[in-house]
């Protein structure tokens, strides 16, 4: 048996140690918004926070995340929207929507660590694949949110 703690809830599953996350956190916890997207930690579609860190959980084997705080886009925010999460709404980013949970929770890692990102900081640290090519929106986006949560 393994302890986690995601979204603030203690967890406590039977799987082997070397898991991918992902598959612990949809199948096993039941938390489906993390998305499976390429297998190898491509594509950023599997993205979760571990200790306010962005990670790719496709990959992550599952006992190098005990003793962290795991957060999936279903913990992002509890009473409202994120900022993140509303500006996606108010910029009407998804087409699709398969890979939005994953790069929602790239976006808001980013913000958390730099609150005014520039066009290139947003090109060097956003690497996760929107299939539909809606990037235009997701720049104009992470933006919207930046000036929501006080930078410019």
């Amino acid at each position: 048996m393994l302890d986690l703690e995601i979204n603030g809830k203690p967890y406590q599953v039977d799987v082997e140690e070397d898991t991918p996350l992902l598959w612990v956190l949809r199948d096993t916890v039941g938390l489906k918004g993390t998305k499976f997207g390429c297998g190898v930690s491509a594509c950023g579609a599997c993205t979760i926070h571990m200790d306010g860190e962005p990670i790719r959980s496709c990959t992550y084997p599952v006992a190098d995340a005990v003793g962290t705080k795991i957060t999936t886009i279903e913990g992002l925010a509890t009473d409202a929207l994120s900022n993140v999460q509303q500006a996606w709404i108010d910029e009407q980013v998804p087409q699709c929507g398969y890979c939005q949970s994953g790069m929602i929770m790239a976006v808001s890692a980013m913000l958390s660590e730099n609150p005014e990102p520039t066009d290139e900081d947003i090109d060097d640290t956003i690497t996760n694949i929107c299939r539909c090519g809606t990037y235009p929106r997701i720049r104009k986006a992470i933006h919207k949110a930046a000036k929501m949560q006080g930078g410019s």
